[in-house]
C-alpha cells in the first residue's frame, strides 16, 4: 500500500529500481505552466562531482529510452525526465519521470536532491499557485506499484522552486524524504548552491 508522506517525513526504499514522477495541472484560467524536474546528485560535501551529476532537460549526457533521447547521468544511475511544457502529457497521471538504478549509483554520491522549478519563470512571472495537484512519487521500476506520494499543499503557492525530495544512504541502504523546501528562484539558484 502506498504511503503519503507529509513535510519531513521519511521512508526506506528497498526497490534497487525505481521511477519517480511528478505530476501537476495548469490552476484554472491558466492555459499552461512548464514544470520541470532536474536531479542533483550530491558527494560526501554537499556538492555535484561534476557537471553530468546535475541531471536536467538540457544535460549532454543523454540515452534512448523506448525511442525518446533522454538526460542521463554519468553512471547512468539516474535517466532524467522527457520535458512536458504544459503539464497535459499523463492526463492526470505523471507529466515528467526520472528512472533511477540504485545499482549503478556512482560510490561518491551520497545523496540525490529532487528539485522541482517553472522554466521562464521571471519573464511568465509564473509560481507554484499557477499549478494544482503539484506532486512527485516513487513507484517501483518492476512491478510500477506506487511506493510513496508527497503533495504540495498551499503554502508553496507563492514560490516558483521547490526542492522536493531527496533519496540518501543511510547505512547499506536509501531512504526519501519529503523536503518540501520552496524558493523565490530558479535552476540558477540551485546550481549555485550545488556546485563545486
Amino acid at each position: 500500500m502506498a504511503i503519503s508522506l507529509s513535510k519531513g517525513e521519511r521512508i526506506d526504499i528497498t526497490a534497487p529500481k525505481f521511477a519517480v514522477g511528478l505530476g501537476w495541472d495548469p490552476a484554472p484560467g491558466n492555459e499552461k505552466i512548464d514544470l520541470d524536474l532536474s536531479t542533483f546528485m550530491i558527494g560526501e560535501n554537499g556538492k555535484i562531482p561534476s557537471e553530468g551529476f546535475f541531471v536536467f532537460y538540457k544535460s549532454e549526457l543523454t540515452t534512448v529510452v523506448d525511442g525518446e533521447e533522454r538526460p542521463v547521468s554519468p553512471d547512468g544511475a539516474v535517466i532524467g525526465a522527457v520535458d512536458d511544457t504544459e503539464g497535459d502529457e499523463s492526463d492526470g497521471g505523471d507529466d515528467e519521470v526520472v528512472d533511477v538504478d540504485l545499482s549503478k549509483i556512482d560510490s561518491q554520491i551520497k545523496e540525490i536532491i529532487f528539485v522541482v522549478t517553472i522554466y521562464d519563470w521571471e519573464t511568465s512571472k509564473q509560481n507554484f499557485g499557477q499549478a494544482r495537484n503539484s506532486y512527485i512519487r516513487i513507484c517501483d521500476g518492476g512491478s510500477g506499484e506506487e511506493i510513496c506520494k508527497y503533495e504540495l499543499d498551499e503554502d508553496f503557492s507563492s514560490v516558483t522552486a521547490v526542492e522536493f525530495g531527496r533519496l540518501y544512504q543511510r547505512g547499506d541502504g536509501w531512504r526519501f524524504e519529503a523536503m518540501g523546501a520552496g524558493i523565490n528562484g530558479g535552476l540558477a539558484d540551485y546550481l549555485k548552491k550545488y556546485h563545486q
